[in-house]
């Protein structure tokens, strides 16, 4: 038997989450996701990088890199993270986690650059899909989009493989 760990109940976090899906939907009547956050929030950095460049992309000419409320929204995440590990006694600050290190070693520079590809690759197959994980997961799903409902099997699917990849190295 494991010890009570401070954490959140994963059920008020749901809960909580279909709220927060819900009143985002009745007051800006927009779903809760966060992929073209993240690609306003590249077309940001590229403009200071290479402004023409970014500017010339057709992504960019249809939605301006700028700061909006999915881009807030990203930040929120953040900093509820933050506050969720912190005040449920689950903020260690390590670099490499448990059971990678028990898994792959203590590698510091091999853990972030997996982290990297995997948030890149990540990051393409949400945009490939017109989606994110909250996008189809969340808001999609509450909607009965038969699209996001087969994106979240695949969600499921692809998780359940990685943890039997991960749990029987």
């Amino acid at each position: 038997m494991q010890p009570e760990s401070g954490a959140w109940s994963p059920y008020l976090v749901g809960a909580l989450i279909g709220l927060l899906s819900m009143a985002t939907f009745y007051f800006s009547n927009k779903p809760l996701s966060v992929s073209t956050a993240y690609a306003r929030l590249a077309g940001m950095v590229g403009n200071l990088f290479a402004r023409g460049h970014t500017e010339n992309l057709k992504f960019y000419q249809d939605k301006k890199p700028k700061i909006e409320w999915g881009v807030m929204l990203v930040f929120g995440m953040l900093l509820g993270a933050f506050i969720a590990a912190a005040t449920g006694g689950e903020f260690t600050g390590a670099w490499v986690p448990a059971l990678w290190e028990q898994r792959v070693g203590p590698d510091v520079a091999l853990r972030l650059g997996v982290a990297f590809v995997g948030g890149a690759v990540l990051a393409y197959g949400a945009r490939l899909a017109g989606g994110c994980t909250s996008g189809h997961g969340i808001s999609g799903a509450l909607q009965l989009s038969v699209s996001s409902w087969i994106a979240l099997v695949c969600f499921f699917v692809a998780a359940v493989a990685t943890a039997h990849l991960l749990y029987r190295l």
